[in-house]
């Protein structure tokens, strides 16, 4: 039979050790995106001028392109707040790819700074998914989207898929704002 001191002695040192053999619900993540809904004045001029560049670039070309990717019928607004964030969740992984492997040389040092702050987004958005909207079932309106989005990364030429992700930037910056202040999403 244990001296009851002992028995004292062993739940308080073994205590600690039982808790962390015993698995725990992990705590859930939040999902904290406010500091994308009013950006810094460095990171949209750097959008600003990466755009501008490129449509400079862009005029001494003769791109052909087709497909207007980020042309839809209906807001972001529109949509649910789960299918707000797989949107923007959709529009950061093709712009952050782009912006990766610019199909023009002088582009590439222009991008870093818009592709840093992009890919953070892109990170702190994909949190958001995981924590909101684990198992999500797009709505049509947006599951049309995102198929149109798949045919035209297999059919459009790079240059004409870069061409709508550089012209559309501040589509995605807005799109992005609009899940991190839902209320000024309009």
């Amino acid at each position: 039979m244990l001296c009851p001191m002992f028995a004292v002695v062993l739940v308080v040192g073994l205590g600690p050790l039982l808790v962390g053999a015993f698995p725990q619900d992990a705590p859930k993540k939040t999902c904290r995106l406010s500091q994308y809904g009013s950006l810094v004045s460095s990171e949209l001029m750097a959008v600003q001028k990466l755009r501008e560049h490129f449509v400079d670039i862009m005029l001494l070309t003769d791109r052909k392109c087709s497909t207007r990717l980020f042309h839809r019928k209906w807001k972001p607004n529109e949509l649910s707040v789960p299918d707000r964030l797989l949107l923007v969740e959709a529009e950061l992984d093709l712009t952050v790819a782009v912006l990766a492997h610019p199909t023009v040389h002088k582009l590439a040092k222009m991008s870093q700074q818009p592709l840093a702050f992009l890919t953070q987004a892109r990170e702190d958005l994909r949190g958001c998914v995981a924590a909101e909207a684990p198992s999500h079932q797009p709505s049509g309106k947006l599951r049309h989207w995102l198929q149109k989005l798949e045919t035209a990364k297999k059919t459009e030429t790079a240059g004409c898929v870069e061409a709508s992700i550089i012209l559309n930037l501040f589509q995605v910056v807005n799109d992005l704002g609009c899940v991190a202040i839902p209320e000024r999403c309009t």
